[in-house]
């Protein structure tokens, strides 16, 4: 749930090593983690602040690759924007996919969100929406891809979602992505865009 912070302004840091195809030094959003204390953990965007679940084995250092169950620390640029309603990704994913832009517009999300990852029973795992992130530094390869999970064709990348549980924010239980509660998921939505900058830390 969103309230109101005292901060109304945006922080700006040099990029990270690697980093050749910045649109933007301004950071959109902030996202702060505590492993020992995950309810303490919070995202920061245009002066106000959100609560945030991450991954179940706490966090990786930037420059590492990316783990199941550990939320990668760094400065990322958001690759994809994906909802019901809404298709933004970079040219280069899109040829990546192997599928026409028209193809992922009209499944990929939908394909996303039916799969149940918990089994029980139920899709909409990420919520109403998917926002990817691509680490700036470029020192680890990623193992993020397009492939096919019990048949159905989806996209695998570090992320903030949405998620059909909301008692999982504030906990570390995710598989890796930053979750966030609804209404918090609908103001990055409408904020964020391709190439838009997003930095995420440990919470000191």
């Amino acid at each position: 749930m969103w309230r109101l912070s005292v901060i109304f302004f945006f922080l700006i840091s040099p990029l990270s090593a690697g980093d050749t195809s910045q649109n933007s030094s301004t950071v959109a959003v902030q996202i702060f983690l505590d492993p020992a204390a995950p309810e303490t953990s919070y995202g920061l965007m245009d002066g106000e602040t959100f609560s945030v679940g991450l991954g179940r084995a706490g966090v990786t250092k930037e420059g590492l690759a990316f783990r199941g169950g550990s939320s990668l620390l760094g400065d990322f640029t958001v690759s994809a924007v994906l909802a019901d309603d809404r298709f933004e990704m970079e040219e280069a994913l899109v040829k990546q996919s192997g599928k026409s832009e028209a193809w992922l517009r009209e499944n990929l999300f939908r394909n996303m969100s039916s799969i149940d990852f918990d089994g029980d029973g139920q899709g909409g795992e990420y919520g109403a929406g998917f926002i990817g992130l691509k680490p700036i530094d470029t020192r680890a390869e990623q193992p993020f891809h397009f492939g096919n999970y019990q048949g159905v064709f989806r996209w695998y990348s570090y992320a903030i979602h949405g998620t059909q549980d909301e008692s999982r924010i504030g906990k570390c239980v995710t598989g890796g992505c930053i979750n966030v509660g609804a209404g918090s998921l609908g103001a990055l939505l409408q904020r964020l865009k391709v190439g838009d900058r997003v930095s995420i830390s440990v919470r000191k």
